[in-house]
């Protein structure tokens, strides 16, 4: 039927060939969706790729639960302290710079101190709850959601019996999405310049990307799930439905609408690491793709800052730039989008490689013999760039 690996070749595999593709994908919505040339009310798919944040989302859950499940196998438990660790190291360093850079930019050079009392809650990584954002900083929302997952899920599975772990997550979604749908305090709670409303906090597709990798790793639902995850098209049906909801689902998504996107996300991971040869995966695993999905991290937390110095240079150049339309927009995308990246790659060899020196290194010898071979190297993950073995 297929290539399609058994589930001690998928627990036994270091490398997912398909995943820094697949952040790619996700990187190149979110790009499109800060600059959006095309503008067509008829295509409102075209409107929403602000739904890459939620793939990466659903990869990120998937990877760092792997990583979690696999050490626990390996060893009858896992560090928390490593694990924090890693995370600190991994998401810290950039993240740390890019909002000590902006905000000591806007409120100590240019004396906007209205946003003052805003900047706790971006090292505390409770921005998504706050009402207004230092400029470029509003997307640091996800990092913060992200954050608040690793705080929580990693001590759910350590202190859960294993039987548990499939219910609450599924309860967990189904609580996230049941609150959405809710019509919203009047008035909402409050405590600064925070409002907690739980549509401004998404954690369902991180929880099902948990979900997902918690279901792999068992072998009965493994064995399961391989014809569907297995078959050839799969992969690709399931990004066509995501598009047809995108489309035509009403412009409000909140609640079953996103679930049904989020479900198509987490079934494109599951057959894209069950199966690693297809039409879908062979693109994935292409140059340069792997690449920018590689340091997708960094393109992520830099790329409002690219966006707003490429619309400064084309305003200064005479080229209209966001204002404008056609063109000038494909024009801003494209050269925006290759600001982001270069400014990605400096941080990645640079910042990042610097702090990478310190990650803890508690794998088996014979995994880490297997690294060395760059087609045994695990696979960097999420818009946090980690790997499966993080």
């Amino acid at each position: 039927m297929s290539d399609a690996t058994g589930h001690a070749a998928y627990r036994a595999r270091s490398h997912f060939r398909c995943l820094d593709g697949l952040r790619f994908l996700c990187i190149a919505m979110v790009l499109w969706h800060h600059a959006q040339p095309v503008r067509d009310p008829d295509w409102q798919i075209l409107d929403r790729g602000f739904l890459g944040v939620d793939f990466f989302f659903v990869l990120s859950g998937f990877l760092i639960t792997t990583l979690l499940l696999r050490e626990r196998a390996r060893r009858g438990r896992f560090s928390l302290r490593n694990f924090y660790i890693r995370r600190a190291l991994r998401i810290l360093p950039v993240y740390g710079f890019v909002v000590t850079a902006l905000c000591a930019y806007y409120i100590l050079v240019k004396g906007e101190t209205e946003y003052l009392q805003a900047v706790p809650f971006y090292y505390l990584f409770l921005s998504n709850f706050l009402t207004e954002h230092v400029p470029t900083l509003s997307i640091t929302w996800s990092l913060s959601v992200e954050e608040q997952y690793y705080l929580i899920w990693p001590l759910l599975l350590m202190l859960l019996p294993s039987r548990f772990w499939v219910p609450v997550a599924l309860a967990l979604v189904a609580l996230n999405v049941g609150v959405v749908m809710m019509p919203p305090a009047d008035p909402p709670l409050t405590a600064g310049p925070l409002v907690f409303r739980m549509f401004n906090a998404t954690y369902a597709p991180i929880i099902l990307g948990s979900l997902a990798a918690i279901l792999l790793h068992r072998p009965g639902s493994y064995d399961r799930l391989r014809p569907l995850c297995a078959h050839r098209a799969t992969p690709l049906a399931a990004l066509a439905l995501m598009a047809l909801i995108m489309q035509f689902a009403p412009f409000d998504m909140r609640g079953l609408q996103n679930l049904a996107i989020h479900l198509l996300m987490t079934l494109t991971l599951m057959a894209l690491v069950v199966r690693e040869r297809g039409a879908l995966q062979d693109v994935l695993a292409r140059q340069p793709l792997m690449r920018i999905g590689q340091v997708s991290y960094g393109i992520y937390l830099y790329h409002l800052i690219a966006l707003d110095l490429t619309a400064r240079l084309g305003l200064g150049l005479g080229i209209p730039g966001i204002i404008g339309e056609g063109p000038a927009l494909w024009l801003l995308l494209i050269a925006y989008s290759l600001g982001s990246w270069a400014m990605a790659e400096i941080s990645f060899r640079t910042l990042e490689a610097w702090f990478r020196r310190f990650r803890p290194n508690e794998r088996p010898a014979e995994t880490v013999a297997a690294e060395k071979d760059p087609r045994q190297q695990m696979q960097t993950g999420g818009p946090t760039g980690k790997q499966v073995t993080r």
